[in-house]
């Protein structure tokens, strides 16, 4: 199937009209080939409008190219410009360009003039534009004598510039003499004609170096006007006055303007104070992307104007006394332009074609025609050929119809010219397109196969797929009029070899190309957003997918630009390292992926942050006595929001150097309203936070010294405590030099004996946190006051405190002192409260003193006893003493105490303790074993704690299998410490548990374990066994019977014979070796029955010989406070009071004494 052209009512999507744009690109520029004959056709030559630098030779360009090669003539300023006759003028070989050489000899005005050039052959002639040829010229400003300036403060002034008139005409500039440009302002700004305009000048204006520049950019010349010298009187300035016009002047102007340009409206206004500037469009509005504001505003300017932006443009100048307004009239012309400018046009003998020449423009252009530079109504006529307005229509066309023809369009504002010929060929087709061109492209993407012809008349064309293939369908592909083939989305079955065939009436051509699809390069991870702190390391990650059979690029840019070219930036495979990142490392990184067909690219943004930079521009206003408003600039956020702002001051009057916390505001704040406190020198500075922390602090703002005031408060912490028994002493917290609010800060101290009748007394000090009232009486109440003033006055009426003269000791004991014995560790004693007043003083409590005395001896030893204290605070009148010791001789007093000490003591009161039970005794060791006795010697108890009345022994047996036997109890008289048992077992090991009495009760025990000695008659017997000839030849036998068993064992296992033996052992286990329970199999154990119980069956004791005791001391650390104990509000003793007695173990540990062999053989008879 035959393609011809792409379908016309086709929707296209919206990415390929770029690339249908490209296509019909190609068709306008499908060209003869150049091997063919063809008429000239002008390629290149110099701009209409055509300004030469005087100083260097002339070149004017005019090139064409044509079959045969065409000739070059030129014509001046109407007429034939004979070069030959011109020693200067020179023309390229084979080209139309014209060299004057005006920079040996001659002028460039010589040579100004309009030049057109015509490339000629057998064909036809085609001209080129009328090139006017005019010389730049930086001419110098003409002299004049400009006067001195003077004016009042707020006048209006205008300083002309006039510059000379040049070619092109100058850009202009104001600068003084140190070639420093003048600045400008809303006030002071340059018009578009060069002049300087003041809306109202200021003494600062005043100067001698005003200097109007005019810089010519062709011959690179700047020229320089005289100086003008203003002096501004620096009087009061004058009257304030509404807004005038110093240009353009009246109500209304107007403004023409050429299509295409850039229109420039401008409006400049004086008054005081300076007037602002706004632009609008009457029924209308200004174009948005066309339109910009300059010269502060003052200038109103439109790109690209077209006839849609005539109208009515208004300028307001505006100030706080009025407003006026000023209308420009706009009106947009236009020199012609194409609507549809003459295109070649090759024809074969006999077909049929036509020439359009479509202009427009304001006003309208007329349009003309020429042929071979001649116009057509004087031109050679050709029977072909009809003209109808702008369009040439030609029929049964033969070779002599080839011609170049030109169509001027005009109007007052310029011209267009355009050369297209009529070329009659007759040619077959040929293909231009390279054979076997390989096109790679990526899979999904449109494939383009170029099938660039030539033939007259015009060929068709067709495209195949493979060697046999049938002409490819319109369905699936596209066949554009330039025969290039599309494929709008190529898949990797479009992979192959495709064919172009041209055909006319002529012949035919065909050309072969190849495709080959590639997968398509992708970005599998691309770079992620990243938030780093300034410092840090951040790295990217860009991994990427390509066809093996193309080379991969990877680039990475920042903001679309290279990557910095420093050592902090690394790039290894697909990552992007940026190390100590900075402020300027932030922005955009793009990953750049190229092959040689396709491009991918990802980006990702590094957000640098970091705590915020400090404010700066602290300024103080509203400067009132107790308040004032801060306000600053916020330092760079640092691309993490200001969350809020930190107010610090400083007190350089009295704290210099030392920041306190003033407030804090928000983040999107910029003042603060702070309240003062008077007579400080302050001053502020402000840190900003953010999530990453605080700023630095910001440089100080200036210092603000608030009035004097009286205080605002007084002194707290007042307090009044005698320190002697006849005095007041008043202490208190000063005020700082903050709360002084003013200077010569003092305090008013008063004093009131309560319930007198005396009147307040009062001192006024300085420098001082305490005074001192001499002669109170002793422990008195006291009304006390302290008040702060400065030379300003007295701070508000301070709170009354209590406070009391000073203390004495007290002058009476208590009194009726009794002491009830509770038991042997523990009394209770009670007292009369002493009268409020013989204390003189502050309560503290009561203190009793209590020790161990000997009777009869109590005067005469008190100095020499230990004495213990106990402490009972508050009023109370009785008290717990614990931890005495039983059966013992007591005496206590007892005294009152207060601030300033203890009173005299009570008389002594004495008291005994009863008898209570014994701790353990002493020691306990067994002597002289025998074959059936043991002896016993010990030693009393340390504390008897009465008078003891007997011992108690108690010990039972301990049988091989440690089983314990009957318990016996003995009671032995108390003046006995030895003691010897007699009809024991031989051989046997005891348990003993001893313990004294009182008539209070049984002592705390202490064990012990020992072992009757062997019977030596059964010791010899079990040896003499052993020491039989008979016994030793029977062991010798068996021994030389187990020798013989190995050695044939072993011959047996040397041969490689197996002895299929089984090999048992039994162990006899001696029964005192290993003793075993026969029904469990586990050892037999016996232990200590608890607090004399006896012993159970099975148990067994520790085989040490260490004495247990355990005393039955009480201790004062568990009763009242003070230097020994704690009591309760009732005096009663807090924690539990109890004797503590030893356990006898459940079990214990084995006895350290081995079994002995002749033990082990009795147990085994």
């Amino acid at each position: 199937m035959q393609l011809k052209i792409m379908p016309k009512k086709k929707r296209l999507p919206a990415g390929r009209v770029a690339l249908i744009l490209f296509l019909c690109q190609m068709i306008s520029a499908l060209e003869v080939p150049l091997d063919l004959v063809q008429p000239p056709t002008i390629t290149q030559q110099s701009p209409k409008d055509y300004i030469i630098d005087p100083r260097e030779n002339i070149v004017i360009q005019c090139e064409a190219k044509g079959k045969p090669p065409p000739s070059f003539s030129w014509t001046r300023n109407g007429t034939h410009f004979d070069i030959d006759k011109d020693p200067l003028v020179t023309m390229k070989p084979g080209s139309g360009t014209l060299t004057i050489n005006i920079m040996s000899e001659g002028k460039a005005e010589t040579y100004e003039g309009v030049y057109q050039c015509t490339a000629r052959n057998e064909r036809g002639a085609a001209i080129s534009n009328n090139i006017v040829v005019r010389p730049s010229r930086s001419p110098l400003w003409t002299k004049e004598k400009l006067e001195p300036i003077t004016l009042r403060n707020g006048q209006s002034l205008v300083l002309p510039c006039r510059p000379p008139l040049g070619l092109p005409p100058p850009i202009i500039f104001w600068m003084d003499n140190s070639f420093q440009r003048l600045p400008q302002s809303e006030r002071v700004s340059q018009g578009l004609n060069g002049d300087l305009y003041f809306s109202n000048v200021l003494p600062e204006d005043t100067r001698e170096d005003y200097i109007c520049y005019a810089r010519f950019n062709h011959t690179q010349t700047i020229q320089q006007k005289q100086p003008i010298s203003v002096k501004v009187i620096s009087a009061k300035p004058n009257r304030e006055r509404p807004p005038t016009f110093l240009t353009p002047e009246g109500n209304t102007s107007n403004k023409e303007e050429l299509r295409g340009n850039v229109l420039s409206l401008e409006c400049i206004a004086e008054g005081l104070p300076t007037p602002v500037i706004y632009w609008i469009k009457e029924d209308g509005t200004l174009p948005t992307n066309r339109t910009f504001y300059r010269n502060f505003k003052k200038t109103l300017q439109i790109i690209q104007v077209s006839e849609a932006d005539s109208g009515n443009y208004q300028c307001i100048a505006k100030n706080a006394l009025g407003a006026i307004h000023h209308t420009i009239s706009v009106t947009v012309k236009a020199a012609p332009y194409w609507i549809l400018a003459p295109q070649n046009l090759v024809l074969s003998p006999g077909e049929d074609g036509s020439l359009i020449c479509r202009a427009n423009g304001n006003p309208k252009p007329r349009i003309s025609w020429l042929s071979n530079g001649v116009p057509i109504e004087i031109a050679p006529d050709d029977p072909s050929r009809k003209i109808d307005g702008d369009t040439i229509i030609f029929s049964n066309v033969q070779e002599r119809s080839s011609a170049v023809y030109q169509c001027n369009a005009s109007n007052e504002y310029g011209y267009l010219l355009a050369n297209a010929f009529v070329n009659v060929l007759a040619e077959p087709p040929r293909i231009l397109t390279s054979a076997n061109t390989l096109y790679q492209v990526i899979a999904n993407r449109p494939a383009l196969l170029d099938c660039a012809f030539f033939g007259s008349p015009l060929p068709t064309i067709e495209w195949f797929k493979g060697a046999k293939g049938s002409a490819l369908r319109d369905d699936i592909y596209v066949l554009h009029e330039n025969g290039t083939l599309e494929i709008p989305v190529a898949q990797k079955d479009s992979t192959g070899t495709y064919t172009c065939v041209a055909r006319n009436k002529l012949g035919m051509a065909k050309n072969e190309v190849h495709l080959e699809i590639k997968d398509p390069t992708r970005i599998i991870k691309q770079p992620e957003y990243a938030v780093v702190q300034r410092g840090s390391t951040v790295s990217f990650e860009c991994k990427v997918k390509h066809d093996h059979t193309l080379t991969l690029t990877i680039t990475w840019l920042k903001d679309n630009g290279e990557l910095p070219s420093n050592g902090r930036f690394t790039v290894d495979k697909d990552h992007l390292e940026v190390a100590d990142v900075r402020d300027s490392d932030g922005g955009a990184y793009t990953c750049v992926a190229n092959t040689t067909l396709d491009m991918v690219s990802a980006s990702a943004v590094l957000s640098v942050v970091d705590v915020p930079n400090p404010p700066f521009d602290l300024e103080l206003t509203d400067q009132l006595d107790k308040s004032v408003q801060l306000s600053w600039t916020p330092g760079d956020d640092n691309n993490s929001p200001i969350t809020k702002f930190i107010i610090e001051y400083e007190d350089a009057m009295h704290e210099a150097g030392l920041w306190h916390h003033q407030t804090e505001v928000s983040g999107m704040q910029t003042t603060a309203q702070l309240k003062l406190s008077p007579y400080v020198n302050y001053s502020f500075r402000v840190m900003a936070v953010n999530s990453l922390g605080r700023s630095l602090p910001s440089e100080p703002s200036e210092q603000y010294l608030t009035k004097a005031a009286e205080p605002d408060t007084n002194p707290t912490a007042v307090e009044g405590l005698g320190s002697e028994p006849d005095n007041l002493v008043i202490t208190w917290k000063p005020l700082n030099g903050f709360e002084s609010n003013g200077p010569g800060l003092q305090y008013k101290v008063s004093w009131l004996q309560k319930d007198g009748d005396d009147e307040w007394a009062s001192v006024v000090v300085a420098n001082v946190s305490k005074y001192i009232v001499s002669g109170t009486p002793t422990f008195v109440p006291y009304l006390i006051k302290v008040q702060a003033l400065n030379d300003v006055g007295f701070a508000p009426e301070p709170a009354v405190v209590m406070g009391h003269s000073g203390e004495d000791l007290p002058m009476v004991a208590p009194g009726n002192v009794r002491v009830n014995v509770v038991n042997s560790t523990l009394a209770e004693v009670h007292w009369d409260p002493v009268p409020l007043k013989s204390i003189r003083g502050h309560l503290q409590g009561y203190r009793i003193y209590y020790w161990k005395a000997q009777e009869g001896s109590l005067k005469r030893n008190r100095r020499h006893i230990e004495k213990k204290i106990l402490t009972f605070q508050g009023n109370k009148t009785h008290g717990m003493l614990p931890g005495l010791e039983p059966f013992s001789h007591y005496a206590l007093n007892v005294r009152v105490v207060n601030g300033k000490g203890e009173g005299p003591a009570s008389p002594d009161r004495v008291f005994n303790t009863p008898e209570g039970v014994p701790s353990a005794p002493s020691s306990l060791k067994i002597i002289n074993p025998t074959l059936d006795s043991l002896t016993l010697e010990w030693d009393p108890p340390s504390r008897p704690n009465g008078i003891l009345t007997e011992y108690t022994l108690k010990y039972q047996p301990i049988n091989s299998t440690h089983e314990l036997g009957p318990l016996v109890d003995l009671k032995i008289p108390a003046n006995k410490t030895r003691w010897t048992l007699k009809n024991l077992n031989f051989s046997t090991r005891y348990k003993f548990y001893f313990y004294a009495q009182t008539a209070a009760g049984s002592g705390s025990q202490i064990t012990e374990e020992a072992v009757t000695t062997v019977d030596e008659a059964m010791a010899s017997r079990q040896v003499d066994i052993a020491t039989q000839g008979w016994f030793i030849g029977l062991m010798c036998a068996v021994a030389l019977l187990i020798l013989i068993l190995l050695i044939v064992c072993f011959i047996r296992r040397n041969k490689g014979g197996k002895y299929p033996v089984k090999e048992k052992e039994d162990a006899h286990a001696d029964p005192e070796i290993q003793p075993m329970k026969e029904d469990d199999g586990t050892f037999g154990e016996y232990s200590d029955a608890e607090d004399h119980k006896p012993l159970k069956k099975g148990s067994r004791t520790p085989s040490d010989r260490t004495v247990k005791k355990e005393d039955s001391d009480d201790s004062l650390v568990d009763y009242g406070e003070g230097v020994n104990g704690q009591f309760n509000e009732d005096g009663s003793f807090i924690g539990q009071y109890s004797g503590k007695k030893e356990k006898e173990p459940a079990e214990g540990n084995e006895s350290s004494e081995a079994p002995s062999p002749v033990n082990a053989m009795n147990s085994f008879v």
